[in-house]
């Protein structure tokens, strides 16, 4: 098997699952009612656990740094995104304010969670994912910092409240807990319920993701124009990577973080700010477009960013 075929192993079954989300929100068998309670679910008790059972005792952080330089880097990593995004989008031929604010915001954010996670964890190892979490806790602020008063016209003030959550709550927690009693001290009982509860997570995060694309399809099919489509994919999937691989490969970071950028720097836009879109003002059409054209592009780019990643940045 060739490394490509390996990296491409890796990022098939994410994009199945998400189709089988899609196919059961089809035949009505995950209704669009039980989202919200699924999604507190996955995001309130399913993604803690995870983080809890990667975190806890985790060796990577060891180093000081990984715990201080990954939010750094995922908060500047989507901030650069939106100067860019900013340039090129009078080349997708958007005349309404609106829509234009959402695709630049679309473009900027993305996918740092459902996807690069498992990847992580199949391509790496577990302190490669711990630092992940770490990391998209800078993503998560730039997210609300900069995507309301995007797409609303609000203030700092009124988006800071949503960084304050319960993974960000359970990072803080768990490294506590390392540099104190330390893993050794939390009853065994915990450390395997929260490992079972933990492992739902992936799964059930990318089966709703794919019922709530599916949700949005008919606003792809009837938003106008395909350059929105093609300058998304050129900029998230062309000219940021590159961008990206450049701050991996000279960061002064440790080899955890260094992969965690190669992963995101593949990685297509977020799914979230089509909500975020949906529920604030924004124009879901332009998000949807922005998602789903990175993201069907992104079953090819995918596998390739993350090879040439592994060998510019990683010497693999």
């Amino acid at each position: 098997m060739t490394e490509f075929q390996t990296v491409l192993n890796a990022v098939l079954p994410i994009f199945a699952i998400a189709a089988v989300g899609a196919l059961i929100r089809q035949v009505n068998w995950l209704t669009s009612e039980a989202d919200t309670s699924l999604l507190r679910v996955t995001v309130n008790l399913l993604v803690p656990c995870l983080i809890f059972d990667s975190i806890l005792g985790n060796r990577a952080f060891d180093t000081r740094s990984n715990i201080f330089l990954p939010p750094l880097v995922g908060f500047i990593t989507v901030a650069i995104g939106i100067p860019l995004a900013m340039a090129v989008q009078r080349f997708t031929g958007l005349k309404e304010d609106r829509a234009r604010r959402t695709f630049v915001f679309s473009t900027a954010v993305y996918n740092y969670g459902y996807v690069p996670l498992p990847l992580a964890l199949s391509l790496f190892d577990k302190e490669t994912a711990a630092v992940l979490f770490v990391h998209n806790v800078g993503v998560e602020i730039a997210l609300w910092g900069f995507g309301l008063v995007m797409l609303t016209g609000g203030t700092l003030r009124e988006s800071w409240r949503k960084i304050v959550n319960a993974p960000l709550i359970m990072i803080v927690v768990t490294l506590g807990l390392n540099f104190t009693i330390g893993k050794e001290h939390v009853p065994t009982f915990v450390q395997t319920t929260a490992h079972m509860l933990g492992q739902c997570a992936i799964p059930f995060g990318v089966l709703l993701l794919g019922a709530i694309l599916a949700d949005h399809a008919h606003e792809f099919r009837s938003a106008r124009g395909g350059r929105v489509a093609a300058v998304s994919c050129l900029l998230r999937l062309g000219m940021l990577p590159v961008l990206f691989l450049l701050i991996a490969k000279y960061i002064p970071a440790s080899v955890e973080l260094k992969r965690v950028i190669v992963l995101e720097a593949a990685m297509p836009a977020a799914v979230f700010p089509v909500i975020m879109a949906k529920h604030y003002g924004g124009d879901p059409a332009t998000a949807l477009r922005v998602v789903l054209a990175t993201s069907l592009l992104g079953l090819i780019t995918i596998p390739l960013w993350i090879r040439l990643g592994m060998h510019y940045v990683l010497g693999g």
